[in-house]
């Protein structure tokens, strides 16, 4: 499994893979000109693991555009192989759209989903 880092943008967020705790965190915006483009390399990064790999997923994004929303569709239906997988959805506890965002991946996909809620005060 290679490393993986594309730098935030304006328009885009920040995507990390940290193998040394096998954590992939997404955060910041998206709300890229072009979401095919901009996703395909972590499309074909979440493609390329196998079943067996553990792996949890942060969504710390604060705002995603529609074709941003398929596009995490598409991830997290890549992932469904890995039978060690969780997703931990962030949203703010103010922000309902967010936290059904969330919710829809939850019942779309089967993958077990984790929401922490963030206070935006603090």
């Amino acid at each position: 499994m290679g490393p993986l880092h594309i730098a935030s943008t304006v328009k885009t967020p920040e995507i990390v893979f940290q193998a040394e705790d096998q954590r992939l965190v997404l955060s910041g915006r998206s709300i890229p000109e072009n979401a095919v483009d901009f996703y395909r390399p972590v499309l074909d990064w979440a493609q390329s693991i196998g079943s067996d790999f553990k792996l949890t997923v942060q969504v710390q994004l604060e705002y995603f555009n529609t074709s941003s929303s398929k596009c995490l569709l598409d991830l997290f239906k890549r992932l469904e192989q890995s039978d060690a997988l969780e997703v931990q959805w962030y949203f703010d506890a103010d922000d309902e759209d967010m936290l059904e965002a969330g919710e829809d991946y939850d019942h779309i996909v089967n993958v077990p989903f984790k929401f922490v809620e963030i206070d935006p005060e603090a």
